[in-house]
């Protein structure tokens, strides 16, 4: 019975450090690209809205 939790736990740990470097790694790229994303859609509904003021039509 020892032995087995001796090895759940060294399992555990084992599993657990990698597991969080990889989501962290994850959660980082995924905020990138919706960083990015927003940067492009701010610059799309600022030429918006600068055609509107100046009354041209955007192609």
């Amino acid at each position: 019975m020892s032995n087995l939790l001796v090895i759940n736990v060294l399992q555990n740990l084992l599993f657990c450090v990698p597991k969080a470097a990889v989501l962290h790694g994850k959660s980082v790229g995924f905020a990138s690209q919706k960083s990015r994303f927003l940067r492009e859609l701010s610059l799309q509904n600022q030429g918006y809205f600068s055609a509107i003021v100046i009354g041209k039509k955007r192609t």
